[in-house]
């Protein structure tokens, strides 16, 4: 099966140079964790989570609201196409130790797909379970 038959589309994105407030609601808003960051031109620049928000914003006594995304967002993530495999795409999740892939084609985002989506797929659970497995396991070595 292939990434495409299992990715969400209809991606919510925000620009470089939006606010990690706005940021915040539109991660509420659409009960996402994540977000693309997308240049004008609609290319993949970066990707911002709630978990950056609050450590590299909150926590550091920042105003969410004058912070810009750029300056929290972490940079060359993880990607894949909507043509892989989807047990490449939980392998890149593993590596990456992410549960959140964008799926970009020519470098414009077209997707999304998450562990969630794996699990979905009877086909893909036991990758999904390894993942989050190998996920959870990096995590507590921390």
């Amino acid at each position: 099966m292939q990434v495409r038959d299992l990715m969400s589309q209809g991606v919510v994105s925000i620009t470089p140079g939006e606010s990690a407030a706005l940021a915040a609601r539109l991660l509420s808003r659409h009960n996402v964790g994540s977000l693309p960051v997308c240049g004008e031109d609609g290319r993949l620049r970066g990707i911002v989570t709630d978990r950056d928000i609050v450590l590299r914003c909150v926590a550091a006594e920042e105003d969410p609201s004058k912070v810009p995304v750029r300056d929290i967002m972490s940079r060359n993530c993880a990607v894949v196409s909507p043509n892989d495999d989807a047990r490449e795409a939980s392998r890149m999740m593993a590596a990456a130790q992410v549960r959140r892939l964008p799926v970009t084609e020519e470098g414009k985002v077209v997707g999304m797909v998450s562990l969630g989506d794996l699990a979905v797929s009877q086909a893909y659970d036991m990758e999904a379970s390894k993942a989050l497995a190998d996920i959870s396991d990096n995590v507590k070595k921390l």
